[in-house]
């Protein structure tokens, strides 16, 4: 079982990595920290706690903490979509903390409450690290690599930013792969 320490810990660790710091305020903070010990918990990952998880990897695997819309999100907002990543403008009240748009993909949105069953109070969908899919395994997905690193990943597009490297989303190439088996 994962505990809250560890959780902290592995966001502190993320956060300077990447230039950023945990939000500021030690009581929402903890709340934002809980959620993603009881995704972890729930789901086998810690998918991003102000979103909609399906339990299904594969579907969720953008909204895993921290999520493909992080880095977006801090560069325009100076925080992430839930707040949980924030700038040091932030950290020092040079700028206020407001809700922000959704860049998830309305695709997704729509998967992830499809597989809910269209309420988000429905218990999560029970397959673990298991690809469900109602096209045969690979329709649709592209093989991406990023031109500076070579990270390569399997998705229906690349990600906002490399996680290896941060190169931006424009330096991914693309390869349609079939898959035989």
């Amino acid at each position: 079982m994962t505990t809250l320490d560890q959780v902290r810990r592995r966001a502190e660790s993320d956060a300077k990595t990447h230039g950023y710091y945990l939000n500021p305020d030690e009581d929402f903070l903890t709340d934002l920290l809980e959620g993603l010990r009881h995704n972890e918990e729930r789901y086998g990952y810690p998918s991003c706690p102000c979103r909609l998880a399906t339990g299904v990897f594969e579907i969720d695997r953008d909204i895993i903490c921290p999520c493909d819309y992080r880095d977006p999100d801090c560069d325009e907002y100076g925080y992430c979509y839930c707040a949980l990543y924030v700038r040091k403008d932030i950290v020092e009240k040079k700028l206020p903390i407001k809700p922000i748009p959704e860049r998830r993909p309305l695709e997704k949105l729509a998967r992830a409450y499809s597989k809910r069953g269209g309420t988000p109070s429905e218990k999560p969908v029970e397959e673990k690290n298991t690809v469900v899919s109602e096209k045969p395994f690979g329709a649709g997905l592209k093989m991406w690599y990023c031109r500076q690193c070579g990270y390569v990943c399997f998705r229906e597009e690349p990600p906002y930013v490399c996680p290896i490297c941060k190169a931006k989303r424009e330096m991914f190439s693309g390869l349609r792969v079939k898959i035989v088996g």
